[in-house]
């Protein structure tokens, strides 16, 4: 499975107000279950008063760790929807904790069941989502000549080029999505009819935000 993979861009919190009762989604980056458990009691202490604090968390890669709390609430209307938004979304290392103020009027099982996805959804769409991505830094060397038609052809591919130095030739430093280092290269190679050279010097994970 490629490491690649799109998680919260930061902590956060949305609180919707339902029917006189309050819910309050925050999300949060985590690392293992750890992470997880530290920041549920970190929210408990900081809404002592609140009636409930449901949650659902998935860690790793493949997300072979997923969890969820209705904590009180009727069994299904508030872990497991949670979940499901986290699952839709396909996040990883991400815990949502929905901690919910009781307000008088019962909502039902389904008024439950919306409350806490909506609430997650909600405060997944208002910080935003990343896809955390392996690229590999390439040096390209061009002659100067080159350096007009290769920038415009990565300014069209929306590549950013972290530096040029010029010398007797132009050297070009550049981050790749991993997975298309080899089609990128067989590019640059046909546009230049071969008049260029390549040499890795690193890899590295960048975030890059995912478009609503």
């Amino acid at each position: 499975m490629t490491s690649n993979f799109t998680t919260i861009s930061k902590n956060g919190t949305h609180e919707l107000e339902i029917k006189k009762s309050r819910f309050i989604a925050t999300a949060f980056r985590i690392q293992n279950e750890t992470d997880a458990l530290n920041f549920i009691d970190q929210i408990k202490l900081n809404h002592r008063k609140a009636n409930h604090h449901c949650f659902a968390y998935m860690i790793g890669n493949d997300n072979h760790i997923q969890r969820a709390s209705d904590d009180g609430e009727p069994s299904g209307t508030a872990g497991v929807p949670i979940l499901e938004v986290l699952q839709k979304k396909d996040v990883h290392n991400v815990l949502v904790v929905v901690t919910r103020y009781f307000g008088g009027i019962k909502l039902g099982a389904g008024g439950l069941i919306r409350a806490y996805s909506n609430s997650t959804s909600q405060v997944l769409d208002e910080i935003g989502l990343v896809e955390r991505i392996e690229q590999t830094t390439l040096v390209l060397t061009i002659d100067y000549s080159q350096y007009d038609p290769v920038t415009h052809w990565l300014s069209t591919h929306d590549l950013i080029v972290q530096n040029t130095q010029y010398a007797e030739k132009i050297t070009i430093t550049i981050p790749v999505i991993t997975e298309h280092i080899e089609q990128f290269k067989q590019n640059i190679t046909n546009l230049l009819n071969g008049h260029v050279t390549f040499q890795t010097t690193g890899k590295q994970f960048n975030e890059v935000p995912v478009k609503k």
